[in-house]
């Protein structure tokens, strides 16, 4: 059991760090939009990553929806966090 445990806790580390390299390459992408003044949320680009997850989850046996359900979080919070970039700024979307 501590075995597993053991793993699920490397995971999870590995999980959070795998989270704030995508935060600080999605930093970037923010500040960008917020220096050429565009909006915070790009709808086709979204769909297409949901797109490409579900395909992978699926190649992963992992289920589907989870997998959206999760994106649409994280890609909820990259969306605040360049909505406040560009506050910071005085660009508006």
């Amino acid at each position: 059991m501590q075995a597993l445990r053991d793993s699920i806790d490397n995971l999870d580390a590995a999980l959070v760090h795998i989270l704030a390299e995508r935060f600080k390459c999605t930093q970037r992408v923010g500040e960008l939009k917020a220096r050429l003044r565009l909006p915070s949320s790009d709808t086709a680009r979204e769909k297409q990553q949901v797109e490409r997850l579900r395909s992978l989850a699926q190649d992963a046996n992992l289920d589907p929806d989870f997998a959206e359900k999760v994106l649409a979080f994280i890609i909820k919070e990259v969306i605040r966090h360049h909505e406040t970039t560009l506050v910071r700024t005085g660009s508006s979307s």
